[in-house]
């Protein structure tokens, strides 16, 4: 029997497929829609430098010709030559998402593929449209510390 106030196609047992597919998608879409502006999205990524001096660990923790992720504190530190430190922002330029590792010469942001240079934070892939922020950083004690 029909009732004219359902607008939910139902069968005997419940919902319609076609109703629960729908359901599902709308669902996922906004699983998605929320997983990806919490790695992506701009809400994420309103904090691209430390507000302070953040200790970042021992300097030697960073492979020369490489680099080292803080992900907590959204910083990457590079060590492009001995004895030569540069940190940038984790946060990409493209959409805001965190980047995930140092490859070679490479930072690299797992969302989209763009890669950045250790040197100088410039962008070597995109399609990040702009060079990640430099963040200054000393060594004190042989200790790296950002933000100060």
């Amino acid at each position: 029997m029909h009732h004219p106030e359902s607008r939910t196609p139902t069968t005997a047992d419940g919902p319609s497929r076609r109703t629960v597919l729908r359901g599902a998608a709308a669902a996922g879409a906004v699983g998605a829609g929320a997983l990806g502006l919490a790695g992506c999205g701009s809400g994420g990524s309103a904090r691209t430098a430390p507000s302070g001096p953040v200790d970042l660990g021992p300097a030697a923790d960073v492979p020369v010709g490489g680099g080292t992720v803080h992900r907590d504190d959204r910083i990457v530190v590079t060590q492009p030559a001995k004895g030569e430190f540069k940190a940038f922002s984790a946060v990409c330029t493209h959409a805001g998402c965190v980047v995930d590792g140092v490859v070679g010469d490479l930072i690299e942001c797992p969302c989209h593929g763009s890669r950045f240079r250790i040197a100088d934070g410039s962008v070597a892939d995109g399609p990040a449209p702009t060079a990640l922020a430099a963040v200054p950083v000393t060594v004190r004690d042989g200790r790296l510390i950002a933000g100060a």
